[in-house]
């Protein structure tokens, strides 16, 4: 099936001729009795727009299984012509237009378009919108382009007992035929296409207010008892306060709802008005703290959007950024100022930078603001460097111009700009005037070009233990040879009374290959140098060899989690570039974690370790480090408080690195009511956990995965018994686990995910080595016939992680082919990377150990 995909060039061209006024979109969602539909649903839409050149033709954007007819002022247009890759032909154009669409569109289960899922529950259908950032054709027709924004008002016919919900709260409902009802919406403010929303279904609803906005939340009804609304309502609340005090612009729409759905692709999306949450978000389990502090980042990311994406709407994809690296931004800022979550900026240290960090050294890597010449290509962006490096660079601007003056330009250009589309150069004339600075030289270094810089302390130490010499090396790599001015503090800590703490702050300008820092010379020897100490600039850390040495046996003596988060980062970005070998990192951490206070901290620590043993540490040590690591997960799991976030994540650490029949005994007793841990909830999710683990090793199989479901008929039930499924370590299990996701298009989107999860276990490696050549044979079937996430997803999760030099040549053969889709190149060449890398990091864990 050939697949849309709009080129810049096209878009500025029908934006160039067209003004879009409004879309009126009628849908019908049932069957024709009342019920709810199953494969296809009715959708006439009717356009008014203007042309700049009257009798000039272009096309409108619509995926439909049947388009049965369509009228240009009256005229029948010839719907014969009309393709899914090239829409429908719109020649002769008037100076002011009406176009009439009638349609049926299809419902997806791949989490676009208008999706629909059936609770294995109750059987109620479930239905939402996700048209980001092209599939908004997919419900109707429309010039799916962020810049032709327009309003829009929805009619709906559903089923009489559903909830409708839309953009706009302003509604009016009355008897559809065959007892359906049908539901008018009010018109929306002036929209980009992919911020239209229809959610319908059996949802529960919860509602309440704010400074007169009336606030929804949404779930299923089968979740409905899980749902902890007050929660919600409150980070809700905090946000919208935060954003009126520093925006100065009232909630730019009438309504705001909040709807927790089914198989959700992302963790949300930030429709006008009526935002889509994952529905994990739904707890049914215990979780800690850090789920309760990423939930409340993307609420407050989402609302944030509101304002920059929402009201103020990028261009065209190049400035994706924008929208993405602004609201993660000041979400993180509202968390630390206005929640309970004031060490936001640590997580953000240790999980976004982290993220951005490792796509940054990627070949795919590309500047901030990127060149998106179309539709596929902005579909592999939503990256690291998209969010995390943007967020992280404007963080650092904001040290630059100031926070006043980078607020105050904001504010401007949300009044300048409202219900508009915009360019970088839009937001940085209002940057620029409001703080008086040129920015242009910090646009070219920060956003225009890729890669991170590395900062290394290069010290001389006196006789006496004095700083004889103390700089600043700043390198770069050969492919991208850019030195940046950072503004950035060097910390030094030294041992005290209360621990490792910091004895001396020099804040400065480093630029160029080196920075010499005179007012440390004739301090005397600190046990720790933090460059980059409070984490204001975007750059890697070294660790001199004094240092490295302070924190293998003193990194839990640091009383601020901030500093802390950036050693434990430095340490491992030099484990990833093969400066530290891999055990050692796994020693500091066996050896540190139990001090570390932030939860969050504590579970990208020990995913870190897993990875280390995965991929980085020579094979021959790894089972010492597997063992060495349960083991260690064991003890703090029996030590740590009863019932708090600690215990809980040591005993999901030592479900997935059990390897021994030791460790699979307590696994087994866990889940038998054999063995207990006092404050220990043996939950529907840590149930999965230790099922998981047990099935990887071979202790556990179909059996009791099948008793697992049965006793968890859930949705989330099933995501998990496709991940046991795939973790069975027998040849037919993989076969199997291949062949339907490469093949089997009717998994929808969520479960396909999930037995991605399971394919490739790090205890399985001899199973699952002879998958290497099939991958490069298959993915690009898969690719083409299966757009979008799901595509993508195969294609990243299914990359082999075998760490041998044959995975590297099978990659370049298949990148030699020079006809293979871009961002599907882009995916495989950031999987052979990864392997790349885990190769070097084995030969220098290996080297150091002979």
């Amino acid at each position: 099936m050939a697949v849309p995909n709009l080129t810049r060039t096209d878009a500025a061209a029908r934006a160039e001729l067209l003004t879009v006024q409004s879309y009126d979109i009628q849908l019908d969602v049932t069957d024709g009795d009342g019920h709810p539909g199953e494969r296809t649903f009715r959708s006439v839409t009717t356009v008014r727009f203007a042309a700049r050149e009257p009798g000039a033709g272009t096309f409108i954007d619509l995926v439909a299984e049947t388009v049965h007819s369509a009228t240009l002022n009256g005229a029948d247009l010839d719907v014969s012509t009309y393709t899914e890759e090239g829409g429908l032909p719109l020649p002769g154009l008037a100076g002011q237009n009406t176009l009439v669409v009638t349609a049926d569109c299809r419902y997806s289960n791949s989490g676009e378009g208008l999706h629909r899922f059936a609770d294995p529950e109750d059987g109620q259908v479930y239905l939402y919108t996700q048209f980001e950032p092209a599939d908004a054709k997919r419900m109707f027709a429309c010039f799916d382009q962020p810049d032709l924004k327009a309003t829009f008002t929805l009619h709906v016919v559903a089923p009489f007992d559903w909830q409708v919900v839309s953009n706009t709260g302003g509604r009016t409902i009355e008897a559809g035929p065959a007892g359906s009802q049908l539901a008018h919406f009010e018109p929306t403010k002036r929209i980009s296409t992919y911020l239209v929303a229809l959610i319908a279904g059996p949802y529960a609803k919860v509602t309440d207010s704010h400074e007169g906005i009336p606030l929804g939340l949404y779930c299923r009804a089968s979740l409905a008892r899980y749902l902890d609304p007050d929660e919600l309502f409150r980070v809700t609340k905090q946000g919208f306060d935060f954003y009126h005090r520093v925006f100065d612009y009232p909630y730019p729409f009438d309504k705001y709802d909040q709807l927790f759905v089914p198989e959700f692709n992302a963790g949300a999306m930030e429709n006008a008005g009526a935002v889509t949450f994952l529905e994990d978000y739904v707890f049914r389990s215990k979780v800690s703290r850090a789920k309760y502090e990423r939930r409340a980042e993307t609420i407050l990311h989402e609302l944030g959007h509101m304002w920059f994406g929402d009201l103020v709407t990028m261009r065209w994809w190049d400035d994706l950024w924008l929208n993405e690296s602004f609201a993660t931004y000041i979400s993180t800022l509202c968390q630390a100022e206005a929640t309970e979550y004031t060490t936001a900026w640590t997580t953000f240290a240790n999980t976004e930078k982290a993220w951005a960090y490792a796509q940054d050294q990627l070949p795919s890597t590309h500047p901030i603001a990127a060149d998106i010449p179309d539709v596929a290509a902005v579909e592999v962006n939503f990256d690291g460097i998209t969010y995390a490096k943007g967020a992280s660079v404007l963080k650092q601007l904001v040290a630059y111009v100031g926070r006043d003056e980078f607020l105050a330009g904001v504010r401007r250009y949300f009044r300048k700009h409202e219900f508009g589309n915009t360019t970088l150069a839009d937001l940085l004339a209002q940057l620029e005037e409001s703080s008086g600075r040129d920015l242009g030289e910090w646009v070219e270094q920060w956003l225009k070009t890729s890669q991170v810089n590395t900062l290394r302390p290069v010290i001389e130490l006196t006789d006496d233990g004095r700083y004889k010499s103390f700089a600043i090396e700043q390198t770069a790599v050969a492919e991208h040879p850019v030195l940046r001015n950072h503004r950035l503090a060097v910390g030094l800590y030294s041992e005290g009374p209360d621990g490792l703490t910091r004895s001396s702050r020099v804040e400065l300008d480093v630029s160029g290959a080196r920075t010499e820092v005179a007012e440390l010379v004739g301090h005397p020897v600190a046990d720790l140098v933090l460059v980059n100490d409070d984490d204001l600039t975007y750059a890697k850390l070294r660790l001199d060899d004094r240092s490295l040495a302070t924190l293998r046996t003193r990194i839990g003596a640091i009383p601020d989690p901030l500093a802390r988060a950036l050693c434990w980062s430095a340490a491992w970005d030099m484990t990833r570039d093969a400066e530290l070998p891999a055990r050692e990192w796994v020693q500091l951490v066996l050896a540190g974690v139990d001090a570390e206070t932030e939860i969050s901290v504590v579970q990208a620590l020990l995913t870190r370790v897993q990875t280390a043993l995965t991929s980085y540490t020579d094979p021959s040590w790894a089972p010492t480090g597997w063992a060495a690591l349960a083991d260690h997960a064991l003890r703090a799991m029996e030590a740590a408080p009863p019932g708090s976030d600690m215990q809980l994540q040591w005993s999901r650490t030592l479900a997935s690195a059990a390897r021994t029949d030791e460790h699979a005994a307590v696994l087994r007793g866990l889940l038998d009511g054999s063995r207990t841990v006092e404050g220990l909830v043996v939950d529907a999710d840590a149930r999965w956990a230790f099922l998981c683990g047990l099935v990887a090793i071979g202790a556990a199989g179909d059996a009791e995965i099948d008793a697992e479901e049965t006793r968890d008929a859930t949705a989330t039930g099933i995501r998990r018994a496709a991940t046991a499924r795939a973790l069975r370590p027998t040849a037919e299990s993989k076969e199997e686990t291949w062949q339907r996701a490469f093949h089997d298009d009717e998994v929808p989107n969520a479960v396909h995910e999930a037995l991605l999860q399971g394919f490739w276990h790090p205890a399985q490696r001899e199973l699952t080595a002879g998958y290497v050549d099939r991958y490069f044979t298959e993915i690009r079937s898969v690719w083409d016939r299966r757009p979008g996430e799901i595509a993508k997803n195969a294609v990243q999760y299914l990359f082999p992680p075998i760490v041998e030099p044959r995975t590297i040549a099978a990659a370049d053969a298949w990148l030699a082919d020079t006809e293979q889709p871009a961002p599907l190149r882009r995916l495989v060449s950031e999987g052979r990377d990864g392997v790349a890398r885990a190769l070097r990091a084995r030969e220098r864990d290996a080297d150091a150990h002979l």
